[in-house]
């Protein structure tokens, strides 16, 4: 099933992000992860490119393909392009169709310090487009950013970014992390005057220590309201209480989220089962 026909049962979808094993990790510990998430029944589960956006030894396609064969659950594959040749990408491709996945994340990918990227592909647009080039039936989906991505000069230039990439073929998009519900509906809003009709799902984390925050804030850009840096505040220095409470927090951006009409929610679960299941049954009555 194409991802963007989830969005037609007229509910709201309710997905799961992961991450293959580090390449030292066996790859086992992924599929306890899933043993434990598929008992959750999210709509979709997509699995990330891995930690370099390499192709060598890169397990998404595999992961991918169980989620959707032996968990028996809906699954996209993410894919960068912006350190691979299209070469490369069409043997991802063709490797993604071979093993029965339907669904695929284009996304540009980071740039590797002191790697110059390959420059065959410099935007996920133009990812996109040679996706729908190749005979392949992918349902495509894409990356949005609430606060705009790290690149853009201003929020207009990242929304007509993201109108190419819809332009191109993107039927559906995933927000990168936020914890400011109202920057999210301002950023819809814009997008719907835009012209982007596809359906947007919130990407929501939580925040289980204050490390975690900062490297990811650093890495997206992401703002943080009075009320959480309030909370990290006061529970930095206590695990448990400050896992309790981002779970908390995140169980109260959900509620919002759902109760004003949102497309979809898209946990990152950060391969933490007992964080997705706190959550999920805090809220699966919403969905």
């Amino acid at each position: 099933m194409k991802l963007a026909d989830l969005f037609k049962r007229g509910k709201t979808v309710f997905s799961f992000e992961v991450f293959p094993p580090k390449r030292n990790n066996p790859i086992k510990t992924i599929y306890e992860t899933l043993d434990e998430l598929q008992e959750l029944h999210p709509d979709f589960i997509s699995v990330t490119y891995g930690a370099s956006g390499s192709l060598a030894d890169n397990s998404t396609c595999e992961i991918a393909s169980a989620i959707k064969h032996k968990y028996e659950l809906e699954s996209a594959a993410h894919l960068t392009c912006v350190n691979s040749t299209r070469k490369e990408v069409e043997e991802v491709l063709k490797r993604l169709n071979d093993n029965g996945v339907e669904n695929i994340l284009a996304l540009r990918g980071d740039l590797v310090p002191d790697v110059p990227p390959k420059e065959e592909f410099r935007h996920a647009s133009e990812l996109i487009t040679f996706i729908k080039e190749n005979p392949y039936d992918f349902g495509i989906s894409g990356a949005c950013y609430p606060e705009g991505h790290l690149d853009s000069r201003n929020q207009v230039e990242d929304i007509l970014n993201l109108k190419k990439k819809v332009d191109a073929g993107a039927q559906h998009l995933i927000s990168q992390l936020f914890f400011d519900n109202e920057v999210f509906y301002d950023f819809v809003e814009k997008a719907r005057i835009a012209g982007i009709e596809v359906p947007i799902e919130a990407g929501i984390m939580p925040v289980v220590n204050k490390k975690n925050i900062e490297r990811m804030v650093s890495l997206c850009g992401a703002s943080l309201p009075a009320k959480f840096t309030k909370m990290m505040s006061r529970y930095e220095n206590r695990p448990e209480a400050m896992r309790d409470a981002g779970i908390a927090y995140a169980v109260n951006q959900i509620v919002d989220l759902v109760s004003r009409g949102v497309d979809g929610i898209h946990l990152y679960t950060m391969n933490n089962p007992y964080i997705a299941k706190r959550i999920t049954e805090s809220v699966k009555s919403l969905f």
